[in-house]
């Protein structure tokens, strides 16, 4: 690959070309201007980026050391909680206070909804991510286990017939008539009232009005034949259509053939745990979807039952309001980017010392360049705001990095400061216990925290490692440290004044095909005061925005704000067993479920550079995994292997067993090559057995180290 000198650096001419050639132009910043001072602020911010993941190597010894000294002793938390903060882990907590973060989108600020993730170099997948916006109700239950019984491919009447009882069903609790059903309604008119527009229901024989007529906001075509009404309840908006001639039109007495909903309001658009992007190619594979996204130009086309597809951004919605004006409601998901965290660097740069680029300081850059183009055609941020997901972030020095990481990005694209706004991913441990002062660094920018169970377990192993054996990872969920975290996110949230002004999420449904057990779970999230909670797919969005016209999400922080809040202490408490006596049969089957989830992700990982998909656990159960998932299966078996819980060979019969039934799994996938062929020239089962026996020493427990060496092996090898 070609290298261009330029200002001290050198950089990969793939990359160098995508800048100058299609992320700069349409904007008003200089290629010359912009490579001079982006290499003196690389080399300015590089050096400070490795001293704090320095930092977190060296705090960690200091725990390991003192978990050491103290085995076989009785925990002592007030004694350890001095500890934590003699080292500087745990810091001073100061006073209160309430961000300042001021031109936010109303998706962020204002609407709680569902927020999709996507990997960003799917440009497929990223434009159904940010079209998701709406989604019809109908084909999201009629598709889906929510409706018991057998999905058809075919028309199905009963079945239509039993989703469309379903929807009557919603709309009676989210959009009440006055003594009567959605079921009994026959006609839906717009008639005219005191020179407005107003709602007109009949059964055939009496006329029905809303309860609530501020939630009739307007209306389609044309006044004597609607073709679609505009709803709205919790700040969300419901479209129901009518059309007559339709399948389900005509089977509906009052002619409604859809309803379509709100339902992702943001869109994660992922370079972060969802990808895998270990070079230049793979990075500007990325850069160019994110600028398509900020341009509104991005297009995908493909071959869909032998029909060739073009998919695009969605345009705006146009109705009619009651007084007679238009209404455009914007089409799209409000698309916010995870950028890399601190750790990684990337060969696509390296600087004048021969190191390469800190992978975060390269997609800060890049990300807000593109964006650029979005603060001219307002495609995407209405306010001129770029909104970037800071991930795997330990404490308040890092959070401070980052701001002025950003600052000078600002500066040298020549921007309002603050433009740049923040998400803090709550998924380290010293990001959680620090939480409050993490916000203060960036109090002027921030607009989102969120929990993530399995990254925020897999430092909880790391950081504890030492301590002790770990309990199974399936009674992670009801320990003591985990369910304060999830709290004291939402506390921490809310006493720093992020209700009305910035989201509070939760974490990932991983079973796209158990849309049944979601709607039963995930309700939880809106009640626990997150405004906003991840779904793996457009139909996962569009059924979980129903959970937010249950639930009135800013009533229940209202509520919320004034609880006993959670404590540190407890999410202090370390989920270690005490007497480890586990009959052998349970340890394997642990170690099987553990391999297995590892080694059915990273074979597409290494040998295809897939960063995110539906791969089957060992129940045959098609689960959502990313980097997370990976991260806490491989501190999990490696925890144990230190504790002695079970031996090398043990895990490697294991591994190898677990190799066989994942090759068996992916028998259909022609680009599939197995592992079990054999072991030994398997680049994809040794990153899985390195992941487990070298566990112990990656930095923070992270895979992503070893996953882009044999991923830059592998294709060295292609």
């Amino acid at each position: 690959m070609k290298i261009i000198d330029k200002n001290g650096l050198k950089i990969s001419s793939t990359l160098y070309q995508f800048v100058n050639e299609e992320a700069i132009p349409g904007t008003k910043v200089n290629s010359e201007d912009f490579w001079s001072k982006f290499s003196k602020i690389a080399h300015e911010l590089a050096p400070i980026n490795k001293n704090l993941i320095e930092k977190r190597e060296t705090i960690q010894k200091k725990i390991d050391s003192w978990h050491k000294l103290n085995i076989g002793k009785a925990f002592d938390k007030k004694e350890y909680i001095n500890f934590l903060k003699s080292i500087g882990y745990l810091v001073e907590e100061k006073e209160d206070f309430k961000i300042d973060t001021t031109n936010v989108d109303e998706e962020i600020s204002s609407i709680a909804g569902p927020q999709l993730v996507v990997p960003v170099d799917n440009a497929r997948y990223a434009l159904n991510a940010a079209n998701a916006r709406w989604g019809s109700l109908y084909n999201a239950l009629y598709g889906t286990d929510v409706i018991p019984g057998i999905i058809k491919k075919d028309w199905d009447k009963e079945r239509a017939n039993e989703v469309i009882s379903y929807v009557k069903e919603f709309l009676d609790n989210s959009i009440p008539l006055k003594n009567v059903s959605w079921k009994n309604i026959k006609k839906i008119e717009i008639i005219k009232m005191a020179g407005e527009y107003a709602l007109a229901l009949s059964d055939g024989k009496n006329k029905f009005n809303l309860n609530n007529a501020n939630q009739f906001i307007g209306f389609g075509g044309d006044i004597s034949n609607p073709k679609s009404i505009l709803l709205k309840n919790n700040n969300l908006h419901i479209e129901i259509e009518i059309d007559k001639n339709s399948k389900v039109g005509q089977i509906d007495e009052a002619s409604i053939s859809d309803v379509i909903v709100e339902s992702a309001l943001s869109t994660i658009v992922d370079n972060e745990d969802s990808v895998a992007a270990v070079d230049a190619e793979d990075k500007v594979k990325c850069y160019r979807n994110w600028l398509g996204l900020m341009k509104g130009d991005l297009q995908s086309t493909f071959e869909k039952n032998g029909e060739q597809i073009v998919r695009k951004l969605n345009v705006d919605r146009e109705y009619i309001s009651k007084d007679d004006k238009k209404i455009k409601l914007h089409g799209r998901a409000l698309l916010l980017n995870r950028n890399v965290g601190h750790l990684m660097t990337n060969p696509a740069i390296k600087l004048n010392n021969g190191e390469e680029i800190p992978e975060g300081i390269l997609d800060a850059f890049i990300s807000t360049l593109c964006a650029l183009h979005d603060f001219q055609n307002k495609n995407n941020s209405r306010t001129g705001s770029v909104y970037i997901v800071k991930p795997k972030m330990h404490g308040p020095e890092e959070v401070a990095f980052t701001n002025s990481l950003f600052e000078k990005v600002e500066e040298t694209l020549n921007i309002k400061k603050y433009s740049i706004k923040v998400g803090i991913m709550d998924e380290e441990r010293r990001t959680t216990v620090n939480l409050k002062e993490c916000i203060r660094q960036v109090k002027n920018r921030i607009v989102f925290i969120n929990t993530g169970f399995l990254d925020r377990t897999g430092d909880e192993m790391h950081t504890s490692f030492e301590a002790g054996p770990m309990i199974f990872k399936g009674d992670m969920k009801k320990s003591t440290w985990l369910n304060s975290y999830e709290n004291w996110n939402v506390d921490v949230g809310l006493t720093c004044g992020f209700s009305g002004k910035a989201q509070i999420g939760k974490g990932m449904w991983a079973m796209p095909d158990q849309m049944a057990n979601m709607m039963l779970q995930k309700i939880g999230h809106p009640k626990s005061g997150a405004n906003c909670a991840w779904v793996p797919s457009p139909t996962a969005a569009t059924l979980h925005s129903l959970h937010y016209h249950k639930v009135n999400v800013f009533d229940e922080q209202k509520k919320i704000i004034n609880r006993n809040k959670a404590k540190v202490e407890d999410i202090l408490e370390i989920p270690k067993a005490d007497r480890p006596n586990w009959a052998l049969e349970d340890i394997n089957r642990e170690l099987e479920n553990n391999a297995q989830g590892i080694l059915g992700y990273v074979v597409r990982w290494v040998d295809q550079g897939i960063g995110c998909s539906k791969v089957l656990d060992i129940n045959d159960v098609g689960l959502m995994e990313d980097r997370a998932t990976l991260r806490i299966s491989s501190q999990h078996i490696a925890n144990w292997l230190h504790h002695g819980i079970c031996k090398e060979d043990q895990v490697m019969n294991v591994m190898k067993k677990m190799a066989k039934k994942v090759d068996e799994q992916n028998k259909s996938d022609p680009k599939y090559k197995k592992m079990s062929d054999n072991f030994e020239s398997s680049i994809a089962f040794s990153a899985a057995c390195d992941l487990v026996f070298k566990g112990r020493i990656q930095p923070s427990g992270y895979t992503e180290p070893l996953l882009h060496q044999k991923r830059l092996e592998k294709k060295t090898l292609n």
